[in-house]
């Protein structure tokens, strides 16, 4: 039998078509799903932002009533930047939530220690209020060389989260504002 090239491609699309919707698993039938419930169905809800990048798409979150631990996070299709669409690490938001290497309580490496140790949140918040307080007093200018009122301090600097959302970030500008801070930057910008 002579075939040309046209009919060879014909029966060869032909074959491969029967084959693909024949008795090789391709049925046309409704399937039967295996979960008998989802297992978001007794799951608080609770809106938040993602912190990975300073777009600040927003996520939901689903966590378990019984255990507390989160069981699903997915884009928020109310939000007005993502519309729940999430990038590729927005997606592993999950596994940044429940990981069994996340630290989940302040650790401490003293001046010329070698190892970190585990310290109270309590030490963690006395300890750095303390040493915010100790520098701004230390390096405080009320009035630059000109005589100007100025009232700030030079030494300290902040780097804000893309986490906060516009209202976290006006409490927190005014607060260090309040403190004298001049150096003030956000993730977003940098």
């Amino acid at each position: 039998m002579e075939l040309t090239r046209r009919q060879f491609g014909q029966i060869t699309g032909a074959a491969a078509a029967g084959v693909a919707f024949s008795g090789l698993g391709s049925d046309l039938k409704p399937v039967m799903a295996h979960a008998r419930e989802l297992k978001t169905k007794a799951a608080k809800e609770t809106t938040t932002i993602c912190p990975y990048c300073g777009v600040g798409c927003g996520a939901i979150v689903s966590t378990s009533q019984a255990t507390g631990r989160v069981i699903n996070i997915e884009g928020d299709p109310d939000h007005v930047i993502n519309r729940g669409a999430l990038c590729s690490k927005g997606s592993s938001l999950y596994q940044l939530a429940e990981n069994k290497n996340r630290l989940t309580r302040p650790m401490y490496r003293g001046p010329g220690e070698k190892q970190w140790k585990p310290v109270s949140w309590e030490w963690a918040f006395a300890t750095i209020a303390q040493r915010v307080k100790a520098t701004r007093d230390a390096t405080f200018s009320a009035k630059n060389a000109k005589g100007d009122l100025v009232n700030r301090t030079e030494a300290i600097a902040s780097v804000g989260s893309a986490a906060m959302d516009n209202e976290e970030c006006w409490i927190y500008q005014a607060m260090l504002r309040a403190m004298g801070l001049v150096y003030i930057e956000h993730q977003a910008r940098i």
